[in-house]
């Protein structure tokens, strides 16, 4: 092993941070971490420099370990040589219980042994418990209702199976409906649609979610304002949802389709 470095040490003061209550703390510990110019580029995201590191950290831990009540752990795998290093890192409840996430981190380090450098990916570890489809599906609609589009595309598959019910070229008056076929399309998916409705008059409800195996069916409804027209509009939806490892990897939205033209229409919707 090639380099001038405690791995271990090291790999244990990163995974201490996402676990860091105190910001004074983890703000310290991200100056430890990373350099000035240091970049985290996860699968649908990246984050440049201190601030951006400690904003994506902080939101982490209060969704995740705060209120969600996991905790991080390395998995003990840490090696490294030159300028590199590679370990993987486990999700799980901080009382016990089955893994909920496991990413894998290769990192690039400058002359001051600092994070230039970081890629993460969500893998699946031989033999680790799946997440259920009940847990996944709830951790999506809870994602969904907090609009944050990048964490909600970090729960679908890197390919898609995405099937809208509009007609396959889309409506004109409805830009996000398009075809989409991978984790960042997601991202972006949801990212439009929040920018051509106004926040604080987007809603939702969930009827019941149905559980099958590996098959989840959410029914329930939207409510939006559209931002250019001030048209308010409720529309009825279902979404058919199939769950691989723990990460969505078909996506079927059933909806009142017309209403959300007619919404985002300047001019009436022929019926």
């Amino acid at each position: 092993m090639d380099i001038d470095l405690d791995i271990d040490q090291f790999v244990n003061r990163y995974v201490a941070v996402w676990n860091e209550a105190d910001p004074v703390a983890r703000r310290r510990a991200i100056a430890g971490l990373w350099d000035a110019d240091g970049i985290q580029v996860t699968e649908s995201a990246q984050f440049h420099g201190h601030d951006a590191l400690e904003a994506r950290i902080a939101e982490a831990h209060d969704d995740l370990v705060r209120d969600a009540g996991f905790v991080f752990q390395s998995a003990g795998d840490a090696t490294g040589h030159h300028d590199t290093v590679a370990f993987t890192t486990h999700m799980l409840p901080a009382g016990g219980g089955s893994i909920a996430w496991t990413g894998r981190i290769f990192l690039t380090l400058g002359g001051n042994r600092l994070i230039r450098h970081e890629y993460q990916f969500t893998v699946h570890a031989p033999n680790e418990p799946k997440a259920s489809t009940r847990a996944t599906t709830e951790e999506f609609l809870r994602r969904l209702g907090e609009g944050e589009p990048d964490r909600i595309a970090e729960l679908f598959a890197e390919r898609v199976d995405w099937q809208l019910d509009w007609p396959e070229g889309g409506h004109p008056a409805v830009p996000w409906i398009r075809p989409r076929s991978t984790r960042a399309d997601v991202a972006d998916h949801f990212r439009e649609i929040a920018a051509f409705h106004v926040p604080e008059k987007s809603a939702g409800g969930v009827s019941r979610v149905l559980i099958d195996e590996t098959e989840a069916v959410v029914l329930g409804d939207i409510r939006q304002m559209v931002k250019v027209t001030g048209r308010q509009y409720t529309a009825l939806c279902a979404l058919h949802l199939t769950v691989e490892d723990g990460l969505i990897t078909r996506y079927a939205v059933y909806e009142d389709s017309l209403t959300v033209a007619e919404a985002l229409a300047d001019q009436p919707v022929n019926r």
